[in-house]
């Protein structure tokens, strides 16, 4: 990871301009770009799990301020060592959306939701991010997806809806409205850190919002607490480290820079496979039961998926 690494950053080895060669280059790109956004889905299929185990040793309030203190001591070291600058007044307002969605809002909402809700049930409804984010970036960004794009992802998101609603009886909860909350606000911050990651290294982007938040998360760390004595476990140990390390950077780095590859919107279609590959930690990790219809929907979901990806942009 270089200060000024970049995933739209052209080669400097290039030695031909050929249509051939530009497609060539391009296919790359975006295949580097999938693998990467990929990994970020994977990353984040493992948040609510870890938010569980989490949960077994501290408050939602004090697990959320100390994982972002964390990850934000994890990035900021990171930009002193490259000495990146910091990035020009023009981009500080994104990165203040970036910050108040993916670093507090979502990771606070849904921690919230799931001290009533099974890691399952949240994972499924956060199934409906993909289409969100593709929403907020054709309204923020301009580019509009062809048609089949959107008819596969309002299929995705149709498979996602009807298996939340068969697991909860169609009645809508507190945690659901918890849940519901953080998707807009996550969908805001993706959208914002995908164009962002066009004009700075992605990395870069998930860094300077944990770092701008600093002030915000410290002295509620601090005040959560004093309230909320941890209690250190394992399980506990572990399940903050990851939502620290893992998904509140690690999995943010590739997630944008594959954001910034291939686009927000097909991007953003990758993460209906999330609450799947949720479904099947809370299986291993946690012991939780796997509902009937989860196979099913993984089929439909999967299909539509591969659809997205191919249609044009």
């Amino acid at each position: 990871m270089r200060a000024h690494d970049s995933a739209t950053a052209p080669s400097s080895i290039a030695v031909s301009t050929s249509p051939t060669t530009t497609a060539a280059v391009r296919t790359a790109t975006v295949r580097a770009g999938t693998v990467q956004a990929a990994l970020g889905v994977i990353a984040f299929s493992l948040t609510f799990p870890a938010t569980a185990w989490g949960l077994e040793g501290f408050g939602a309030w004090s697990l959320v301020a100390v994982r972002n203190v964390l990850a934000a001591v994890i990035a900021g070291g990171c930009l002193l060592a490259l000495r990146v600058p910091v990035p020009g007044r023009r981009h500080w307002a994104g990165l203040a959306v970036v910050a108040a969605g993916v670093v507090v809002g979502f990771p606070l909402l849904t921690t919230l939701a799931l001290e009533t809700s099974t890691t399952a049930h949240a994972a499924v409804v956060v199934g409906l991010l993909p289409l969100t984010t593709a929403a907020l970036s054709a309204l923020r960004t301009g580019i509009r997806p062809s048609r089949t794009f959107w008819t596969a992802a309002l299929a995705g998101a149709g498979a996602v809806i009807a298996f939340t609603v068969q697991q909860s009886g169609g009645a809508v909860t507190t945690a659901d409205l918890y849940l519901l909350a953080a998707l807009l606000v996550c969908a805001a911050g993706y959208t914002e850190g995908g164009r962002l990651a066009r004009n700075m290294p992605g990395w870069q982007v998930i860094a300077w919002a944990l770092v701008l938040c600093l002030p915000l998360t410290v002295p509620a760390a601090a005040l959560a607490l004093s309230y909320d004595t941890p209690h250190l476990t394992a399980h506990s140990v572990a399940g903050l480290l990851w939502v620290a390390a893992g998904s509140q950077f690690l999995g943010l780095v590739v997630w944008y820079r594959g954001m910034a590859a291939i686009g927000v919107p097909k991007a953003s279609q990758l993460q209906l496979a999330q609450p799947l590959l949720t479904l099947v930690w809370s299986v291993l990790l946690l012991g939780e039961h796997l509902p009937v219809a989860a196979p099913l929907t993984a089929a439909a979901v999967l299909v539509c998926i591969a659809v997205t990806q191919r249609a044009r942009s």
